[in-house]
């Protein structure tokens, strides 16, 4: 099988299909190979929060031309997917000489399919682009053409907590991917404050607590499938809901309007997750920490792209604010804004190039000692 992600978070996906007890995992460019089997595809479908979609391949073959891929999808045995009274829709990904255009490759998939089913029995099922009873994904690699069912369906960010939403929302994989490579893992008190619709905090909790990310989903596009075996997935999602463990720091959202508050609690008690999550009004650059011992930050602040803000005057209370009231912890934030990294005032201890949708970007840490670092070392020492 093939799972799908963001840039740069290749080797978490790997790490998090290993741990679910994936084989042969192999990393290639924004997606990671690996096998299982049918209960597998379940769960890494419940369980992945690094994975965009989960890909079956079925059939896989070459084609040098137009007939050739015709040839070849006749070739496939698609009522054993597909009954002529269901519905689907096709995908196509494509970089080969031979064929230049993915939405023409569709629509020959497309003919492919259907014609195989007038010839066979005489009528054909239709496409449906929006709720399909059958996703396929083409692959066409120079003249390697791969077949595959997507068994996820719509992505896989799309949780199924987040109802209300501000500007500019960070993706719901990407902020789990930060938070991974963050390296958190719920053994500190967590703050995001600038939380806009609190998809960094309740990622966050669910990480901390063990819980599914796509247990408020409401479906997967398997469910559809011809050998969809609910008994099989509701004894996984049972699994994995035993190893739900509890949480004993805070984790705290925070930002500027009430409006914006407001919208963030509705999230956060759709995903079922108010007892691990305090949504609180206040300004950033007012507060200070709250909490006794380590605390760990994680935000998303504006990069002047659709929130318009001063970039110059803005980074530089974001460090300012930092260095003055925020001592023992360890703060992290994700921005395409370069030139406002330079107005931080701080050195980033790392620097970590993510994209947030198309826009290249960099993960900053930055490190908030008790005292002076020079106190900090010594102590170490």
């Amino acid at each position: 099988m093939v799972a799908k992600t963001l840039f740069g978070f290749e080797d978490l996906l790997a790490d998090e299909l290993k741990s679910l007890g994936a084989g042969k995992v192999s990393v290639g460019n924004r997606m990671v190979s690996f096998y299982g089997d049918k209960g597998f595809m379940y769960k890494a479908n419940l369980c992945c929060r690094t994975a965009i979609k989960i890909l079956k391949p079925i059939h896989q073959g070459n084609v040098g031309n137009e007939k050739d891929l015709y040839d070849f999808i006749q070739s496939i045995a698609w009522d054993e997917y597909l009954d002529v009274d269901d519905t689907f829709a096709i995908y196509a990904t494509v970089f080969s000489e031979a064929f230049t255009h993915s939405h023409y490759v569709s629509l020959k998939v497309k003919d492919a399919i259907v014609d195989k089913f007038r010839k066979e029995e005489g009528r054909r099922p239709d496409v449906d682009t929006d709720y399909p009873d059958l996703t396929i994904d083409i692959h066409i690699q120079h003249n390697s053409c791969t077949v595959s069912l997507d068994s996820s369906g719509k992505s896989l960010h799309q949780r199924g907590y987040r109802n209300k939403t501000n500007i500019a929302p960070i993706n719901e994989v990407l902020a789990a991917g930060l938070l991974m490579r963050s390296g958190w893992k719920g053994n500190t008190h967590f703050l995001d404050p600038m939380c806009g619709s609190g998809t960094i905090a309740i990622e966050a909790a669910m990480i901390a607590c063990n819980i599914p990310p796509n247990l408020n989903r409401k479906e997967f596009a398997f469910e559809k499938w011809l050998d969809w075996d609910m008994d099989l997935f509701e004894t996984i999602e049972e699994a994995c809901l035993n190893k739900i463990r509890k949480f004993d720091y805070t984790i705290t959202g925070m930002d500027l309007t009430n409006a914006t508050v407001k919208k963030a609690m509705l999230n956060v008690e759709s995903a079922n997750l108010s007892e691990f999550i305090t949504i609180k009004e206040g300004n950033f650059f007012e507060s200070k920490k709250s909490v006794e011992g380590p605390l760990q930050m994680l935000f998303n602040p504006p990069y002047g792209e659709r929130l318009e803000v001063d970039i110059p005057e803005f980074y530089k209370q974001i460090g300012d604010t930092l260095k003055q009231n925020y001592p023992g912890t360890i703060a992290w934030f994700i921005t395409s804004n370069m030139e406002g990294l330079k107005n931080v005032g701080l050195r980033p201890s790392r620097k970590i190039k993510v994209f947030n949708g198309k826009l290249e970007s960099r993960l900053v840490r930055y490190e908030m000692y008790e005292g002076s670092r020079k106190a900090k070392y010594n102590k170490d020492v």
